[in-house]
């Protein structure tokens, strides 16, 4: 697959302790499986800023999070980010493995970032919202 350079420099992110820690075992276990999709969120969680678990900000995309981005193209979702084993694209719940779930970890509104997708185009998203959470300590269902 060929990469292409995005466009922008990414935004400054940030993660709860707790999380990033459950995302780097995550990522760590599927590097011979996944290894593209481990490495950019690898790559993700190393440029977070890691800060106590209570001091992330409820504005701020985590796991089981729900938010409304916009795209390039105009698109306008709403999504609800989840681990592996709760994915259903149908009902709007994106994998952290997706490409563009890992562009959302650790956004606020009106950041943008610029992501490739699995067939090597990169588009751009903007984050509009987070509307809720369910809370950081539920397990991993890979």
């Amino acid at each position: 697959m060929t990469h292409v350079k995005p466009r922008h420099r990414k935004p400054a992110i940030m993660i709860g302790r707790t999380e990033h820690e459950k995302l780097t075992r995550l990522a760590e276990g599927l590097v011979n499986r996944n290894p593209e999709v481990a490495e950019i969120l690898l790559g993700e969680l190393d440029r977070a800023r890691v800060v106590d678990d209570v001091r992330v900000r409820d504005d701020v995309v985590r796991m089981n999070s729900t938010l409304r981005y916009v795209t390039d193209t105009g698109e306008d979702r709403t999504v609800t980010l989840v681990y592996p084993g709760e994915a259903d694209i149908e009902t709007g719940k994106v994998s952290i493995l997706t490409p563009i779930g890992v562009a959302l970890i650790g956004l606020s509104p009106g950041q943008t970032i610029d992501w490739q997708a699995r067939d090597g185009r990169v588009h751009q998203l903007t984050v509009k919202s987070v509307t809720s959470f369910r809370g950081a300590t539920e397990s991993i269902r890979a």
